[in-house]
């Protein structure tokens, strides 16, 4: 396949043309809502949000943070037909490090993240209201690099603790801050864009989910896809204190096949669909997916940031993809959040130029600047001039600073 290079300043873009198009076969899941590893990536994004819009206000500028490393230790609950209870509460682990003063101005990181955690578990679990454990391991613990001599204590020793905003690095100028890779591909095909939509319908605030409030946001949805048919398993569980009796369990799960069935036709997938249910359920031994909060966090499972959707909201094993946890990195210079981001939108960008499927990988170097990559790989399948994909990928790059106002106002999302 064809194969150009150029650089950037310090950025190498290499451009490949003519690859292959995508298989026919499509593994992919989502997880909706109420997912534990869901919850874990939103509930993290949500205090890099909170915590960037307090700094900005008080100091003009997003202080040190990071949130990434957030878990949710699940609780116990009893559940019975029309009643459930909870039993031990569900342990929040705020993990990470925020910037407690600047400018000789305290910041009560603390109550700040705890009232985040409430207000985020309000709307989206409020059965789960007094029943949350909530742990704060957040330090102002500098990441290595501090080599102190006589000349003194480095600048890195007041990453945390910076004397005023104009003492910040990235006042200057924004470095990557670490040596990571950001992965993104377009265009997304019937059944990807289906499988968000069928996740979402049963997990988020639909004319469903409306209609039927014994439906909880613990839901799952995998699809096997080739070009012939497509095979989906979802988990979608229901509220006890809204399901009577096992016959009206399994009269709900049946509303959900209907539903399911409906949304396919609506979305008039190229291949026929086989929706199964709550494969795991047996009936005769009241071994169903019924919950009390409507999520498994109840009972046992956990969540942890970064093992839940990538930022194109999708695990899609076939397609390129990476590992990075990118919700509740600071929107700053954090590459793992914003390469990620740059490199969706800018695959878009192409694929809206060509016609054609194409692929953008965005790799950092430590310490290097933000918007000079150390390496941008591009791959198209339809022909494209090198010169018009340094265009486009200058506009990505010149960007940052207004995608990072994009997070921080909630208008990205990450999972």
């Amino acid at each position: 396949m064809p194969r150009f290079r150029t650089e950037i300043d310090d950025c190498t873009i290499e451009l490949e043309t003519a690859i292959p198009a995508p298989p026919d076969t499509v593994i992919l899941e989502r997880k909706g809502l109420g997912h534990p590893d869901t919850l874990a990536d939103h509930l993290a994004e949500e205090l890099s949000r909170v915590y960037s819009r307090f700094t900005l206000a008080r100091f003009g500028a997003i202080l040190h943070h990071n949130f990434d490393k957030l878990a949710l230790l699940g609780g116990a609950s009893e559940v019975r037909y029309g009643a459930g209870r909870m039993l031990e509460p569900v342990r929040v682990l705020v993990n990470g490090r925020a910037t407690r003063s600047c400018d000789g101005q305290s910041i009560a990181v603390d109550e700040l993240a705890e009232a985040a955690v409430r207000a985020f578990f309000h709307e989206r679990l409020p059965e789960l209201e007094g029943h949350l454990d909530i742990k704060l391991n957040i330090t102002s613990n500098s990441s290595p690099g501090a080599v102190h001599t006589e000349a003194g204590a480095p600048e890195r020793t007041d990453w945390f603790a910076p004397k005023t905003v104009t003492a910040l690095r990235e006042h200057q100028v924004r470095l990557a801050n670490d040596t990571s890779l950001g992965t993104g591909w377009a265009p997304d095909s019937a059944v990807e864009r289906f499988a968000r939509e069928l996740a979402d319908h049963f997990s988020g605030v639909s004319p469903f989910t409306e209609a039927h409030p014994w439906c909880g946001s613990d839901v799952k949805v995998m699809c096997y896809a080739t070009a012939h048919e497509l095979d989906v398993v979802a988990c979608v569980p229901q509220k006890s204190a809204y399901v009577a009796s096992r016959v009206q369990y399994e009269a709900n799960k049946d509303a959900v096949v209907a539903e399911c069935i409906r949304l396919a036709a609506a979305a008039a997938l190229a291949v026929p669909a086989r929706f199964r249910i709550n494969v795991r359920d047996i009936p005769e031994r009241d071994e169903l997916y019924l919950t009390y909060t409507g999520s498994s966090i109840e009972s046992g499972d956990e969540g942890v940031v970064g093992r839940g959707n990538r930022v194109n909201g999708l695990i899609t094993p076939l397609r390129p993809m990476n590992v990075e946890g990118a919700n509740g990195k600071n929107p700053v210079y954090h590459v793992g959040k914003l390469y990620n981001v740059a490199a969706k939108r800018l695959a878009e960008q192409l694929f809206r130029e060509t016609g054609g499927y194409a692929e953008v990988h965005m790799v950092s170097a430590t310490g290097q600047r933000l918007d000079r990559p150390w390496r941008i790989l591009v791959r198209t399948m339809a022909p494209i001039q090198l010169h018009e994909v340094n265009v486009l990928v200058r506009e990505t790059l010149e960007s940052f600073p207004a995608l990072t106002d994009e997070i921080v106002s909630g208008k990205v999302t990450l999972a």
